[in-house]
């Protein structure tokens, strides 16, 4: 089982808590995994170990430190998802992606990181997985039903790493016209796949959240990551 203990990250203007996974093994190349708009909850914890099982040095920063340190729910519904839209209204994207950038860097000076680094994340996490692509130039990077990457769509061409986007054909919060606009704005680029799952809703994989989890779509989603990690970001 994956041994975990808490990191301390400084940033620009403070310190950023983070939740660590490392492997059995002791050693691997390193995952940065973005949050969910719930936090680092039980749900990004189990995540991390999964991607801590597959050989992963994994680190999940605690993205909402500035707004309220520690701040997770640990089941979507209806109320909880207001407290999270609340957090994340007051969330100031450029200094979280700049904080998003310093934790990379922690994660690679980590002596327990043995080769490259990539990202993997989710929901509000899938969107900064994008800008941190674009940004940042991770080794490879795996992005869940960001809802915000349409908006970013600009930056697609930043994108040099290898990079796996999934969506779920139903997601109410993301239009199938920004699916399509995304898929238009990438199909040249050979380093950017888009995969999606037809009859699946919005954050499929989390296995908490009755309202939203999606078994077949999730595994389906998984096997991919696994294989698309496996390929551009493999253990020694």
């Amino acid at each position: 089982m994956p041994s975990t203990r808490t990191e301390a990250i400084p940033v620009n203007d403070g310190e950023m808590g983070a939740h660590l996974a490392v492997p059995d093994a002791g050693t691997g190349p390193g995952v940065l995994l973005l949050q969910e708009i719930g936090g680092v909850n039980g749900y990004i914890r189990d995540v991390a170990e999964r991607l801590a099982d597959l050989g992963y040095v994994t680190l999940a920063p605690d993205v909402f430190w500035r707004v309220q340190p520690g701040f997770a729910v640990e089941r979507f519904t209806e109320e909880t998802m207001g407290q999270a839209a609340a957090i994340v209204g007051q969330f100031d994207g450029e200094a979280g992606l700049a904080d998003l950038g310093q934790a990379l860097e922690h994660l690679r000076e980590l002596p327990e990181v043995v080769g490259g680094v990539g990202v993997v994340g989710f929901c509000f996490g899938g969107t900064y997985t994008f800008l941190m692509a674009a940004e940042y130039e991770p080794d490879v990077a795996v992005a869940y039903y960001g809802s915000g990457i349409a908006g970013a769509i600009d930056r697609a061409s930043d994108v040099e790493c290898p990079l796996l986007v999934h969506f779920g054909g139903n997601d109410p919060f993301l239009p199938a016209a920004d699916i399509e606009a995304i898929t238009a704005a990438t199909t040249s680029m050979s380093n950017i796949e888009i995969l999606v799952q037809p009859d699946a809703g919005h954050a499929f994989d989390n296995h908490a959240s009755e309202m939203f989890h999606d078994p077949a779509a999730a595994a389906t989603a998984w096997t991919r990551t696994v294989a698309f990690l496996s390929m551009h970001l493999p253990n020694a």
